[in-house]
């Protein structure tokens, strides 16, 4: 038996269809699609074009300008998705997918090139350099956690955040941490990564976090939170944004040049070290949750770029024992 057209309420009905669509997308991808989308919107305005719909020439034009201003690569491929999605949401057919569009993008990607600038990895030696200079201060110690787990873990920064004392299984091995949702989980069906113990006390991501809950009096809630500027902790949730200040002032203060590092030289130095000391893809995708496997190779020929080189075989080189 269906339902009756008289049985609900069909205001409420569209409201739970918008809210349902609304989360087809992560929250992070809809916030930075807005930003994309109302720059482009500004820039049609200040042309007086439309920008909804908007015309083929003028997003040819918007690539151009925004060219020309210097901007990556990434940077226009993002604007482009950005404005073919909001396109999308109003059932209008996207200017981004033409042929004069695409021959904008291909000539501009010719001109400039397309490699990927990525951040510098960080590497074990690194790591343990930046652990050595944090104070035994309760923020010292929060920090000391978020850099090693972050490095076990070879989490996203939103996936490291996002983590809850309930996340965390100590286990006789080490550190059982389920990650819920992710950037290609979107639908939270979850995995399990395994942490185990250190060989260094020092440097043991299992001992870091332990000691960071314990010393901080956290039962339940989120892992990793901020804190005031008198030391004690605060029930916020440690933003993405703080991660990134925690891994550029620990690279500072071991000497280290900053500016290269964000919460992604975490990861990305994961794969790179993993690499470098034969770990199998496959073994390496469990851990990482990589779903593309070229988006990993990248990390792995970065690994083995000098110990898989034929470049030895010429004659004019010497092994360095």
């Amino acid at each position: 038996m269906g339902l009756q057209p008289d049985s609900f309420d069909i205001n409420d009905l569209l409201r739970q269809a918008r809210a349902f669509a609304a989360q087809g997308q992560a929250a992070s991808t809809r916030k930075a699609y807005a930003a994309d989308w109302g720059h482009f919107e500004n820039w049609c305005h200040a042309g007086n074009w439309p920008a909804l719909p908007a015309a083929y020439e003028v997003v040819a034009l918007y690539l151009t300008a925004l060219t020309r201003e210097g901007k990556k690569l990434n940077t226009l491929t993002r604007r482009l998705a950005a404005i073919a999605y909001t396109h999308r949401q109003a059932a209008l057919p996207s200017p981004t997918n033409t042929p004069v569009v695409e021959a904008v993008l291909t000539g501009i990607r010719r001109t400039y090139g397309s490699r990927p600038h990525g951040v510098a990895a960080l590497l074990t030696d690194d790591i343990r350099a930046m652990v050595r200079t944090l104070p035994d201060s309760l923020l010292g110690i929060r920090d000391r956690a978020v850099i090693l787990l972050g490095y076990a873990v070879a989490f996203r920064r939103s996936e490291l955040v996002q983590l809850d004392v309930t996340d965390l299984a100590p286990r006789v091995e080490g550190l059982a941490v389920t990650l819920r949702r992710s950037k290609t989980d979107q639908e939270g069906h979850g995995r399990l990564v395994g942490i185990p113990f250190g060989t260094y006390p020092d440097t043991c991501p299992v001992q870091a976090v332990l000691f960071w809950l314990e010393a901080a009096q956290i039962t339940a809630g989120a892992v990793f939170r901020g804190m005031n500027r008198h030391g004690p902790c605060i029930s916020t949730r440690l933003s993405g944004r703080a991660v990134a200040t925690i891994i550029k002032r620990a690279a500072a203060a071991a000497g280290l040049d900053s500016t290269q590092y964000t919460p992604h030289s975490l990861r990305a130095g994961y794969c790179t070290t993993a690499a470098r000391a034969g770990v199998e893809e496959r073994v390496l995708m469990q851990q990482t949750g990589h779903t593309c496997v070229a988006t990993l190779r990248r990390y792995v020929r970065a690994g083995s770029l000098f110990l898989e080189n034929s470049a030895v075989a010429l004659g004019l080189y010497r092994l360095v024992l």
